[in-house]
């Protein structure tokens, strides 16, 4: 859509009363969260949010004013089945003219299910069910996709190709849904994934100011009956249908919090052909695969858990406790070459004081040698006993078996009960809704899903005792006092004394 700026002739007082009072109108009859989104001309807008929040009002609306504004436009709206839209997009784009668009003199078809403006602008329905009708539609412009979630995704890559009509304005694909699953293509694809064509926006029923009290109290009484509508439905977060291992209340209250990282990026290193590294620095990125939610602290000791990819399934993943709290300060997570992990791992490890790493060797062991190569300095031992001489052997990195992952995963299940607030990271967070007991009542994730994060988090755990859980005292600063900083030192109380060090540091 245009801005005020760009419809507003100076010159012509007429058009610029006619154009400011439009802009009025459209500021009082929608929702403040919205406004911005009527200039968004990105090709796709995914607008995901909870029931009743007003996303769908918006869309209608947004189509209705490209369709009286711009003219020969060919905007479909369409839903799964054709059978749905009639008593939904329809029938909410012709009550929404009626108020919002009084002086328009539009025709309906009711048989066809067509709207069309004197512009030559035209509205079309159609049900994504039928797939051979939706081949004979055609020179479409734009497109509104209402509940979305109910498509595949090839379903909406049919839409995408068919948005290829002739029109001097920008063409773009409207996403309306509800975030039904946390599995779901729509969030793997525009969520997960940083497309610079689409923009995503999320809203829930607090963002809809016209919404009704009983409305409202319908949406918060689920907080008490059904936890998968709460969640869905009215606090607008990705749903679970799977029974959750970790308090899924707790864990969705707190990925509302929305806690972002105080530093995204990557290590920078000097590697000698020896294969040793120096010269480590973390270098601010947006891109990058290290988030960090809080800074090392001198003294404080730390403990990384590490997964690898494994099969090529999963991420390599490192997380970064503070053993004195148990707090997440840190995710290492990417999926590509293992001599990479190893090499970020060292590096964040050192950079965390030399904190004790713990990787898993089930389906590698290169990391591990890999850090022992590069004498790194604190590296989980495990213990075993030797088939040939019965004698306990000790080896570098984590062993997941049937005696440590259960209780590695339990471990992380009671800390989390504990104290939610220590995980702050919002994919691992995501994965613990996803991981559920399977039919055998083991703690799995979901068909689909990933564990890499928890697992990584639960050997973070899991090692502790190995590192201290205390700080240690930062050296104590020694300078040169002057004969006339003692005599004041010396005739201070005890509570001066102690500023006067503070500021002044230790005599020598």
């Amino acid at each position: 859509m245009m801005t005020l700026t760009e419809v507003i002739n100076p010159s012509n007082i007429d058009a610029y009363l006619s154009a400011a009072r439009w802009w009025d109108h459209l500021k009082r009859t929608s929702n403040a969260a919205f406004i911005p989104l009527y200039g968004d001309k990105h090709r796709y807008l995914i607008l995901c949010g909870g029931g009743g929040s007003g996303k769908s009002i918006f869309a209608g609306r947004k189509v209705l004013e490209r369709a009286t504004t711009e003219s020969g436009h060919r905007i479909l709206v369409c839903r799964k089945v054709k059978n749905t839209i009639r008593e939904s997009c329809y029938n909410q784009l012709l009550s929404q003219l009626s108020s919002d668009y009084p002086d328009t003199q539009y025709t309906k078809n009711k048989t066809d299910m067509t709207i069309t403006f004197p512009n030559d602008s035209v509205i079309l329905f159609s049900g994504l069910d039928d797939v051979e009708k939706m081949k004979s539609i055609h020179r479409i412009t734009s497109i509104w996709v209402e509940e979305a979630s109910e498509l595949l995704e090839s379903d909406f890559n049919q839409l995408d190709i068919r948005m290829r009509g002739e029109t001097k304005y920008y063409k773009q694909i409207i996403v309306t849904f509800n975030p039904v699953s946390i599995l779901h293509w729509l969030k793997t694809r525009f969520f997960d994934a940083a497309d610079p064509r689409a923009a995503t926006h999320r809203s829930t029923y607090r963002d809809n100011r016209f919404l009704d009290a009983d409305a409202i109290k319908t949406l918060e009484s689920f907080k008490n009956t059904d936890e998968y509508y709460y969640t869905v439905y009215c606090l607008g977060e990705w749903g679970t249908t799977g029974k959750s291992v970790f308090n899924a209340k707790s864990v969705t209250e707190q990925l509302q919090k929305h806690i972002q990282p105080v530093g995204i990026g990557m290590f920078s290193y000097f590697e000698t052909p020896g294969g040793s590294i120096s010269n480590i620095l973390f270098n601010a990125d947006t891109q990058g695969y290290v988030k960090i939610y809080e800074y090392p602290i001198t003294g404080h000791p730390y403990v990384i858990g590490g997964d690898t990819a494994g099969d090529g399934s999963d991420s390599f993943v490192g997380q970064v406790i503070d053993n004195t709290t148990g707090r997440q300060v840190a995710v290492l997570r990417h999926t590509f070459d293992e001599d990479l992990y190893a090499c970020q791992m060292y590096c964040l490890g050192m950079y965390y004081n030399g904190a004790l790493i713990g990787i898993e060797t089930n389906y590698s062991t290169y990391p591990v040698m890999r850090l022992e190569a590069m004498q790194y300095p604190h590296q989980y031992m495990r213990e075993s006993v030797d088939d040939y001489t019965h004698q306990i052997k000790k080896s570098f990195g984590f062993r997941t078996d049937s005696k440590t992952r259960p209780v590695a995963i339990a471990g992380l299940i009671q800390a989390v009960r504990d104290d939610v607030g220590i995980v702050s990271d919002a994919t691992t967070l995501e994965e613990m809704l996803t991981f559920v007991r399977d039919k055998t009542y083991k703690p799995v994730a979901e068909e689909g899903a990933h564990d890499d994060c928890i697992m990584s988090l639960a050997i973070a755990h899991y090692i502790r005792p190995q590192q201290s859980y205390l700080p240690t005292a930062p050296a104590r600063k020694r300078v040169k006092w002057e004969k006339d900083m003692l005599e004041d030192y010396n005739n201070s109380t005890p509570e001066i004394q102690k500023i006067l060090i503070e500021k002044w540091g230790y005599p020598e």
